[in-house]
């Protein structure tokens, strides 16, 4: 096997071990499924990073040339759908829901994730920091599903007295 082979190999394995709902990312039938998995393999051609680059521009030369950078590597919200459709096709329910919180993390970037996950820590924040960060995770992403749960645990923390006192 050749280097140029390898990588697409490795990078079709990674794309598919990693699945913001879209119909275009869905294959001509709708849903994907586990007849689809992996993915890298069975339906290269509609995995795309979150640069936007298709799994097919991936190769050895494009990361030694500069073509590809870090930014390339990352997985797109609608890969990660189709992981979660994926998942929900086989009974996995739970595993397709974090699928999807992460996929709405996606746009947030990492050093604010890394903000809120400090921020969710017990005794770390009032509640009215914790409904802050949902507000904005809401506002300025158009996230739904982590606000909700952020604005949960804020309600749970009140119950249980671990909020940091004000």
């Amino acid at each position: 096997m050749d280097q140029e082979q390898l990588i697409r190999q490795i990078m079709a394995q990674v794309m598919a071990t990693i699945g913001s709902p879209s119909a275009a990312t869905a294959p001509a039938g709708g849903q994907v499924t586990k007849e689809q998995y992996p993915l890298g393999e069975k339906i290269p051609n509609q995995i795309k990073s979150a640069s936007g680059k298709p799994l097919t521009d991936f190769s050895l030369e494009g990361v030694v040339s500069g073509a590809l950078t870090a930014e390339d590597f990352r997985i797109a919200p609608e890969t990660l759908e189709m992981q979660a459709q994926v998942a929900e096709s086989v009974g996995r329910d739970a595993f397709s829901r974090n699928l999807r919180r992460a996929a709405e993390l996606i746009a947030v970037p990492d050093d604010e994730l890394l903000s809120i996950y400090n921020a969710l820590r017990p005794y770390r924040s009032t509640k009215a920091e914790l409904y802050a960060i949902a507000d904005k995770l809401e506002n300025q992403y158009g996230c739904k599903i982590n606000p909700a749960f952020i604005r949960e645990a804020a309600d749970v923390y009140e119950q249980r007295g671990r909020l940091r006192a004000e």
